[in-house]
């Protein structure tokens, strides 16, 4: 380890890899920085909504407005005194709203989903791999990306070191092969190590007055896709008193809890059914069928996230897979967080996901988000429920788990207490949240294998 790191090592403290949120008090944030950041997500005032809500309802009621507000597709709340809504309210509510939605199509016409298009397609050849080879792991994609984090400019004072700390790809993943970091922008950088639920390259840098301060590196990795052919009554019986199976089905504060309204959709869902595979993609579709995406809020201001979609009757990726691993666990069935980056080819964005655990067959990649929407006819079960079983080739996997610790650790709170996709930064002042900052992947370049 290079002289700077060994100097790094003895001024900052270091945790274990720690699996619990109490164990880090860096996710632990005041309720006054959870009302600042609730004010930064709420930022539209009524004459902002009203206007736009008017595009595609020329006579627009206040009637009309309280009605959705009252279900909670039009998202608001008072701060201050005031109603505000949620900075994406406006376009959430063509999302949540059956009706309304095909109002906003009227005007836009239908918005097709094209990766969900491309995905039909390209999961059909997956599974055909996987069977005529016999492995889970086929078809390889390798993937040259680069990784930006910009700091703007003067949000700390000239000569202010600041600490970052960069999402990085997980290497002790089965899908994920050959991780090459090509060049980084800073030669000092330390790589967390994989016992780190949070993987992360970590930098540091002196900030100039009134420029931005860049953070980036450039990687290569080879992404696997991941399916498994397994039939229900493949999968064993659990042992129910290991280690595995009690801490991957117990409840966990403050997003994986099993109360009274979970319990009670889960056991209509699930029914008398015993198989866990039927149990999980029963509770998969159910989530699936009800629940629309939507843009989300940030998950620090949310207390439950689970009961949160419940409650607003949508959800993003991480919401609704929290929501899958909460009612899975209650089942019986073993789940776990898992998150990065999906880097499909014109459809790159952040993406949470989850693990299965099936005795005899290990832990199943399953992404909840991806079973909603489909636009061919589809009779294969294999290939309609393809993200019950496996996951495609572009993705970035980056954490284990939520909430987990950093490497070295971060003195300040943080700006994500659940996930990590964008990045921290702090200085010696404190914590620099999402809105002084931006993180993002640029210049992807694909090369595909046949095997």
């Amino acid at each position: 380890m290079r002289k700077f790191f060994i100097i790094l090592m003895s001024i900052f403290v270091v945790y274990g890899c720690g699996r619990f949120s109490s164990t880090d008090p860096s996710i632990n944030i005041t309720e006054d920085e959870r009302e600042a950041r609730i004010a930064i997500d709420f930022s539209r005032d009524s004459n902002y909504i009203v206007n736009y809500l008017k595009l595609y309802y020329p006579e627009l009621t206040a009637e009309q407005v309280a009605a959705w507000e009252a279900t909670n597709a039009l998202e608001n709340r008072y701060i201050d005194g005031q109603k505000r809504y949620f900075r994406n309210a406006g376009r959430n509510l063509f999302r949540i709203d059956k009706e309304a939605k095909k109002v906003f199509e009227q005007v836009e016409g239908v918005q097709v989903d094209q990766l969900h298009l491309f995905l039909d397609g390209y999961n059909k050849e997956v599974i055909k791999a996987a069977r005529e080879q016999k492995k889970s792991l086929v078809l390889p994609v390798t993937m040259t990306i680069k990784y930006t984090l910009t700091v703007k400019p003067d949000v700390v004072p000239d000569s202010t070191l600041l600490r970052a700390w960069m999402p990085y790809p997980r290497g002790d993943q089965n899908s994920v092969k050959d991780i090459r970091l090509i060049s980084t922008s800073e030669p000092e950088y330390k790589i967390s190590s994989d016992k780190y639920v949070h993987k992360s390259i970590y930098m540091e840098k002196i900030a100039v007055a009134g420029q931005p301060t860049l953070f980036s590196y450039e990687l290569s990795f080879k992404g696997y896709n991941e399916w498994y052919d397994f039939n229900p009554e493949d999968i064993e019986p659990y042992d129910t008193k290991s280690r595995l199976y009690k801490e991957y089905t117990a409840e966990r504060a403050t997003h994986v809890i099993f109360s009274d309204r979970i319990k009670k959709i889960t056991d209509s869902i699930v029914g008398t059914e015993t198989n866990p595979y039927i149990k999980v993609k029963k509770i998969y579709r159910w989530i699936a069928d009800n629940y629309p995406w939507a843009s989300a809020r940030e998950y620090s201001t949310v207390e439950n996230i689970p009961e949160y979609v419940l409650d607003n009757k949508h959800g993003d990726c991480g919401q609704v897979g929290l929501l899958l691993i909460t009612m899975a666990r209650y089942a019986g069935v073993p789940a776990r967080w898992q998150s990065g980056w999906m880097l499909h080819p014109n459809s790159v964005n952040m993406h949470d996901w989850l693990e299965v655990y099936y005795e005899g067959i290990g832990w199943v990649p399953t992404d909840q988000s991806f079973g909603r929407g489909r636009y061919n006819v589809i009779d294969n079960d294999d290939e309609y429920h393809f993200y019950t079983k496996g996951l495609d080739a572009f993705r970035w996997i980056v954490n284990s788990d939520y909430s987990g610790e950093f490497s070295p650790a971060k003195k300040f709170i943080r700006s994500e207490t659940v996930d990590f996709q964008r990045g921290e930064v702090e200085w010696e002042g404190g914590n620099l949240y999402f809105d002084k900052w931006s993180g993002w992947i640029s210049d992807i370049q694909y090369k595909y294998e046949e095997k």
